[in-house]
């Protein structure tokens, strides 16, 4: 995996290049400013940005615009973005213009190297890492959607896992379900939101998309 890594503090930036660099992930660039950050994914195309939301020359939300660039621009590109705060303006253009290859993670809450390692690898396959404090602070200012009515609690809590981009055998390990029982809910989540079935994960984007927009 290649990445470049936009963060302002050079603490933060340089702790982590050398963890990625302790588990083999190569670091093509670092950048303190969001238009470098740009420059260096259009000089180096990575696998992943890692992006933090403030940077100068305002400190409010460069990283973030840089981050729309990117998706914008430079597709092929994943972008993880990780702040001290939720951006919800933002982060819900991160995820409908293009609802892959993205991760939004707050920084108080990264708990383990792991965790990060998991988000980065995950959205550089494809999919998606949300913290769920950010799911909650996406879902303010509730919108009637008849298919998420339809969803039990359980398929809710299913679903919101799905949002933070857990696999099947994942969300089973946190509810303590059966690996067949969660692939049983989920069925049921694509049938009550009316997701036609297809040979892709795209049903999960959708029904996750649905949700952030439903609730």
């Amino acid at each position: 995996m290649r990445t470049v890594i936009a963060e302002d503090n050079p603490l933060m930036r340089d702790g982590i290049a050398a963890l990625l660099a302790d588990l083999d992930v190569a670091v093509l660039a670092t950048t303190a400013s969001a238009d470098d950050l740009y420059a260096a994914v259009a000089e180096h195309r990575p696998d992943v940005a890692i992006v933090d939301v403030r940077m100068p020359p305002t400190f409010t939300d460069e990283g973030l615009r840089a981050a729309l660039a990117i998706r914008r621009d430079h597709p092929d590109t994943a972008v993880l973005v990780f702040s001290q705060w939720v951006e919800t303006t933002y982060a819900r253009r991160l995820l409908r213009d293009s609802p892959t290859k993205v991760g939004y993670l707050l920084k108080d809450r990264i708990v383990s190297t792991g965790d990060f390692i998991d988000a980065l690898r995950r959205v550089a396959a494809g999919g998606t890492a949300l913290d769920p404090e950010v799911i909650r602070q996406l879902l303010t200012g509730p919108r009637p959607d008849t298919g998420l009515e339809r969803l039990t609690a359980r398929e809710r809590e299913i679903l919101a896992l799905l949002a933070e981009g857990r696999s099947n055998t994942a969300i089973a390990d946190r509810l303590h379900l059966a690996g067949r029982s969660v692939e049983k809910h989920v069925t049921s989540i694509f049938t009550k939101l009316d997701l036609a079935p297809a040979s892709t994960d795209h049903r999960r984007v959708l029904a996750v998309l649905r949700y952030l927009d439903g609730r």
